[in-house]
C-alpha cells in the first residue's frame, strides 16, 4: 500500500505503451517543447559567453559532453544498485565519475558542487536506505538502533566510503573554483542583489525568504518568466503590512508540513521518498540562497533546473496520495494530464520567446516593468536594428527607473551624439563618468562629443582618462589620433593610430587613416609601406585596397594601382568614389575611353559628386579636341 503513494500508475497507467515506445513518446514530447528555438539566435548572455568567446567551441563541447556523461553515469549508477544491490568497484567508479563531472560543471556554472550533493543524497536515501528519523533519535540519544543505514556490515561501510569520496571531491572542486576566482568572492553591486545590501538583518532575511517563495512559485506555476530579475524588478519588502509577506509564510508552512512527514511518518518508504524529494529540492538551491555568500542575482531561473527534480518527486507522491485517499482517480488523472499539457504549452511558448533577443526582451516588459535592465536591453536591440528613435524612448525610461544606470546613459549619449544633440549627450556622459569614474567607454564617448564641440583640450583629457582606466583600448587610440589630426599634430596622430593597430592589428580605420594622412602630407613612400603592411594583415579589406591604390597612382605605378582599384570595385561595386578615382587614374594614364566609362558609372551612383563632374567635363573636352584633330 505504501508503494502506491509514490506512484501514479494506479491513476494514470504507465503501461499503456511498451517501455520503448513510452520512452520514445517522452523524448518526442520533450523535443516538441523546445523545437521552436533549436535554430534560434544566441541571445542575451549567450552572445558574450558563446558568440564572442574565443574558446566557445571548446567550452560548448565540454558542457555538452559533461551533461551526456552525467546522465549516463547517473542512470548506470541507479541500475547498478537496482540489480541485487551488489557492492564492488562499479559504484566507486561512478562516484569518481560524478566527482569529475561535478568539477567540470563547477568550472562552468554555479551548481557544480550540487551534482556531488545529489549523488550523495541519492546514495544515502535510496541505496543505503538511510532512516532519517532513526538518525535524529540516535543523535538525541533516544534510540540506539544499529540499523540506521538500512543494514550493517559491507553495505554501511560502502556507503560511508562513497559519501566520504563525494565530500572530498566537493571540497577539492570548491577549492579549485576559489582559486580560479582569485581567492575571493566576485564583486556585485546593489542593483544586482538589493536585499544583500540592506542595512537591516531582518529586512535581508525577509526578502531572502520572499525570493525563496517566488522560486517555489515559479516551480509550481512557471508563468512569470524573465531573462533578468535585477534593477528594481522586485522592490524590497520593508514593512510588515506588505502583503508579499504572506508568500514566505505559506512557503514555510508547506515546507514544515513536508519536513514533519519526512521525519515522523510511520511509513519508512514514505519517509525516504519525501526526504529524497526535499533533498533534491533544497540542496541544489543552496548555492543561490545567499546563506553562504552573496550571489549576483535576485531570481535566476537556471538555478531551478536541478531543484525541479525534487519538485517532480514531491508532486508525484502528493498526487498519488491524493488519488488514493479521495478515490477520485479520474479527476486526478485529468488534473495530471491538464498540468502536463499546460506546462508543455508554456514550454513551447517560452521556447519561441528565446528565438531572438527582440522577443526575449519584449516578453520581460510585462513581467518586470520596473526593471531598468529590461528597458535598456529593449532599447539596445532597437538601436542595433537601426530604430534609434524608439531606442531613445526605452533608454530614457531605463535612466528614469535607475538614475545611476551608467550603461543606459552611455548608449543614450551615443545616439544623441549621432543625432547632433551634443549638449545633452555631453551632460549624460559627464554624469555617467561622475557616477562611475572608471567607466572607460563613457570617457571615450565624452571625448568624441567634446571633440565635436571643438573643446579639444577637454577631449584629449577624456581620451587620456579612458586609456588610463583601460590600457588596451584601440578604439580610444583611434579617436585620439583623429583629434590630433584635426589639430594638425600629425606625428601624434600617427603614433596614436599605430598604437591602435598594435593593440588590434585588424583595426582597418586606424590603418586607413595612417595611409590617408601620409598621402595628404606627401609621404608617398611611407604611405605605400603602411598600406602594404595593412593589406598583409587584412587582405580582403576593400577600403585599404582603395587607399593604397590612390597612393600607387600618385607614384605612377599605374598597373599595380589599377589592379587594386578593380579588386576594390569587385568587393564593393556600388562605391562611387572607387569608380571615380579609377577614372582619374585612367585619365592620367591616357586610357581616356576607360576613364569615360568609370566617370559615367561614378556619376550614376552619385550624381552630386562635384569633383567627378569637373573631371568628367575636362575629359569630354579633351575627347572632343582629339576627335576634331583626328577629323
Amino acid at each position: 500500500m505504501a508503494e502506491q503513494e509514490a506512484h501514479l500508475d494506479g491513476i494514470v497507467p504507465s503501461s499503456l505503451l511498451p517501455p520503448f515506445r513510452a520512452r520514445l513518446a517522452v523524448a518526442l514530447v520533450s523535443l516538441a517543447c523546445f523545437a521552436r528555438s533549436y535554430d534560434g539566435d544566441f541571445v542575451f548572455d549567450d552572445s558574450e559567453a558563446i558568440v564572442n568567446n574565443k574558446v566557445a567551441g571548446v567550452v560548448g563541447r565540454a558542457d555538452l559532453l559533461g551533461a551526456l556523461f552525467f546522465l549516463l553515469s547517473f542512470l548506470s549508477y541507479c541500475r547498478a544498485f537496482r540489480e541485487s544491490g551488489r557492492e564492488g568497484p562499479r559504484p566507486i567508479l561512478w562516484v569518481m565519475l560524478s566527482i569529475l563531472l561535478g568539477a567540470v560543471a563547477m568550472l562552468c556554472k554555479e551548481q557544480g558542487v550540487t551534482v556531488l550533493g545529489l549523488n550523495a543524497v541519492f546514495d544515502m536515501l535510496v541505496v543505503g536506505k538511510l532512516n532519517v528519523l532513526d538518525v535524529l533519535q540516535r543523535v538525541l540519544r533516544k534510540h540506539r538502533s544499529s540499523e540506521v543505514l538500512g543494514g550493517g556490515g559491507p553495505r554501511r561501510a560502502g556507503l560511508l566510503c562513497r559519501v566520504a569520496l563525494l565530500a572530498t571531491g566537493a571540497a577539492g572542486v570548491l577549492y579549485a573554483r576559489w582559486k580560479i576566482m582569485g581567492t575571493g568572492p566576485p564583486a556585485f553591486t546593489e542593483v544586482d542583489n538589493p536585499a544583500s545590501f540592506a542595512d537591516s538583518l531582518l529586512v535581508r532575511a525577509v526578502n531572502y525568504n520572499y525570493y525563496y517563495s517566488l522560486n517555489a512559485w515559479l516551480l509550481l506555476c512557471p508563468w512569470w518568466l524573465c531573462f533578468d530579475w535585477s534593477m528594481g524588478c522586485l522592490p524590497l519588502i520593508t514593512s510588515p503590512r506588505d502583503l508579499r509577506v504572506l508568500a514566505l509564510v505559506a512557503l514555510w508552512l508547506c515546507l514544515a508540513g513536508l519536513l514533519g512527514q519526512a521525519l515522523c511518518s510511520q511509513d519508512g518508504h514514505k519517509r525516504r521518498v519525501l526526504t529524497l524529494g526535499l533533498g533534491l529540492l533544497v540542496i541544489p538551491f543552496l548555492p543561490a540562497s545567499n546563506l553562504f555568500f552573496r550571489v549576483g542575482f535576485v531570481v535566476a531561473e537556471r538555478v531551478l533546473y536541478l531543484p525541479s527534480a525534487g519538485y517532480c518527486v514531491l508532486l508525484t507522491m502528493g498526487l498519488g496520495a491524493l488519488g488514493r485517499h479521495t478515490g477520485k482517480k479520474k479527476v486526478i488523472a485529468a488534473l495530471v494530464q491538464g498540468v502536463l499539457l499546460l506546462n508543455t504549452l508554456r514550454c513551447v511558448a517560452r521556447s519561441g520567446e528565446w528565438r531572438s533577443e527582440e522577443r526575449l526582451f519584449r516578453s520581460a516588459l510585462s513581467v518586470c516593468p520596473l526593471n531598468a535592465k529590461v528597458h535598456y536591453n529593449v532599447g539596445k536591440n532597437l538601436a542595433d536594428r537601426g530604430n534609434q528613435t524608439a531606442a531613445i524612448r526605452y533608454y530614457r525610461e531605463a535612466v528614469r527607473l535607475n538614475p545611476k544606470y551608467v550603461h543606459a546613459m552611455n548608449n543614450l549619449g551615443n545616439i544623441l551624439k549621432e543625432k547632433n544633440e551634443l549638449q545633452e549627450a555631453e551632460e549624460l556622459l559627464s554624469l555617467a563618468v561622475q557616477i562611475q569614474p572608471d567607466f572607460a567607454a563613457a570617457w571615450m564617448n565624452l571625448g568624441i562629443v567634446q571633440n565635436s564641440l571643438k573643446r579639444f583640450e577637454a577631449a584629449e583629457q577624456s581620451y587620456r582618462t579612458a586609456i588610463r582606466h583601460r590600457r588596451k583600448y584601440p578604439d580610444c587610440y583611434y579617436n585620439l589620433g583623429r583629434l590630433y589630426a584635426d589639430l594638425n599634430r600629425h606625428v601624434d596622430a600617427l603614433n596614436a593610430w599605430r598604437n591602435a593597430t598594435v593593440l588590434k592589428p585588424g583595426h582597418s580605420l586606424a590603418w586607413n587613416n595612417m595611409i590617408i594622412l601620409l598621402d595628404n602630407t606627401g609621404n608617398l613612400a611611407q604611405a605605400e609601406a603602411v598600406g602594404r603592411e595593412a593589406l598583409e594583415l587584412i587582405p580582403n579589406d576593400h577600403s585599404l585596397m582603395f587607399s593604397l591604390a590612390n597612393v600607387l597612382g600618385k607614384s605612377q605605378k599605374y598597373k599595380e594601382s589599377e589592379a587594386l582599384f578593380l579588386k576594390a570595385i569587385k568587393a564593393h561595386p556600388n562605391a562611387a568614389s572607387y569608380h571615380g578615382n579609377l577614372a582619374v587614374l585612367y585619365h592620367r594614364w591616357g586610357h581616356l575611353h576607360l576613364a569615360k566609362k568609370h566617370y559615367e558609372i561614378s556619376l550614376q551612383l552619385d550624381p552630386t559628386a562635384a569633383g567627378t563632374k569637373e573631371n568628367y567635363g575636362l575629359l569630354r573636352r579633351k575627347l572632343e579636341q582629339t576627335q576634331k584633330k583626328g577629323g
